[in-house]
């Protein structure tokens, strides 16, 4: 056993697949990815990464398991896959998923090419301890009654990354009580009959995750922590200017070097910074010395047709175009940046409520006034050069036929 000194959550002791599965390049790569991206350039502490993250997630998800009273072969691959959860990831996480998506057809939880692909050291690992890759990838896509641990509404990924990056940040809003969110998970059958390891051992048995009776305080909390992040954290508006030009800087570089999606997913986030700025230097300087680009505009979701509030890649695309050419500015200085719609996916965890499991949206009368802020809190972003911001600004809402002026930026 080995114990590793972790900043949120004290001593992570190690079993020994854990241990070896630590050392693997699939597993150390992840030193080199942060787990905040381009939120670290509002929030300086927050350097934090995907591997003191996923050691966080393995260590809750032994929490789990032992309260669920589920041990043996099951418990070890959930465990392996608590810890593997992120290994899928590309450089800068979630701000390079969308182009990795559209080039593979893959999310970052979609690993099984990575652990069933016997010439790598993850799958070598899993099967000398008895594991079965593909049955980890499934855990790690949310397969299964356990599946929902690692990848659901109640999942010890999200536990873990709220309190850490609120850690990491300095700010109060993310802090949650793990232990108990993890300590009164249940499963119960479709019939609301409980039974952990009969649940887990009948695969023709549907189950469901669950906090225990009492605990719609504990759920909200979660959610809370979850809208309040949202707000503060994770869409503060430095991150997705910074985020958005990060993106389009990617896009350019595929499409200007031979680096395939495959080398690319693989890259660490010093390895994309360098490759941005020695080859799209006009974005990739700016990301790297943090001169962005400002908002010409900041829409609200009643200021937006409902057409545009559902656009795509595509449309984004073509709406920069338009409304570089009405501003008569070069096209590759305006960056539309259109967020899909508002969602508190938390809200469908489900508490047990007099004996009858049910959606916390249905036993909380907190759930419709936090879906309210989060849909009072989605903006429409235009960026370019400060000194394009003015007719870039005139044109953007003209094209995007936005009902009302600019808001006062918050």
């Amino acid at each position: 056993m080995k114990a590793i000194k972790d900043s949120v959550h004290g001593h992570v002791r190690l079993g020994d697949l854990a241990a070896e599965l630590v050392d693997t390049p699939a597993f150390q790569r992840l030193r080199h990815i942060k787990q905040l991206s381009t939120v670290r350039l509002v929030y300086p502490s927050a350097n934090h990464t995907r591997f003191e993250h996923s050691l966080g997630v393995y260590h809750l998800a032994g929490r789990a398991v032992d309260g669920l009273g589920v041990d043996g072969d099951t418990a070890a691959h959930v465990r392996a896959a608590a810890m593997l959860h992120d290994v899928g990831h590309g450089p800068y996480g979630h701000q390079t998923e969308g182009i990795i998506r559209r080039a593979t057809g893959r999310d970052h939880d979609d690993v099984g090419w990575l652990l069933t692909d016997a010439d790598r050291e993850v799958c070598q690992v899993l099967e000398r301890n008895g594991l079965d890759p593909e049955r980890v990838a499934g855990l790690i896509d949310g397969a299964g009654a356990l599946g929902p641990l690692v990848s659901g509404e109640l999942d010890v990924d999200r536990m873990d990354y709220l309190v850490r990056d609120a850690h990491h940040t300095g700010v109060p809003y993310g802090t949650v009580d793990t232990g108990r969110l993890v300590t009164e998970l249940r499963l119960v059958g479709g019939d609301g009959a409980g039974g952990s390891a009969d649940l887990v051992s009948d695969p023709g048995h549907a189950a469901d995750l669950v906090l225990d009776e009492g605990n719609v305080a504990t759920a909200e909390s979660l959610l809370v922590a979850r809208s309040l992040m949202n707000a503060v954290v994770y869409r503060h508006h430095v991150s997705r200017v910074a985020g958005a030009m990060l993106e389009r800087a990617c896009e350019r570089y595929l499409g200007r070097t031979d680096t395939d999606a495959a080398a690319f997913r693989r890259m660490a986030d010093h390895d994309l910074l360098v490759e941005l700025r020695e080859r799209v230097p006009a974005l990739g300087e700016r990301i790297e010395r943090r001169d962005l680009y400002k908002r010409a505009v900041w829409a609200g979701i009643d200021e937006v047709p409902a057409g545009t509030v559902d656009a795509g890649r595509a449309e984004e695309r073509t709406a920069e175009r338009e409304i570089a050419d009405a501003a008569g500015v070069d096209r590759d200085a305006v960056i539309v940046d259109i967020p899909s719609r508002p969602t508190l996916k938390e809200s469908g965890s489900a508490v047990v409520v007099d004996g009858v499991p049910q959606r916390l949206e249905d036993a909380s009368e907190l759930v419709t006034g936090l879906r309210a802020a989060e849909r009072r809190r989605w903006t429409l972003g235009v960026y370019c050069p400060a000194e394009r911001v003015d007719p870039v600004a005139t044109a953007a809402r003209e094209v995007l036929g936005l009902r009302a002026t600019e808001r006062p930026a918050p």
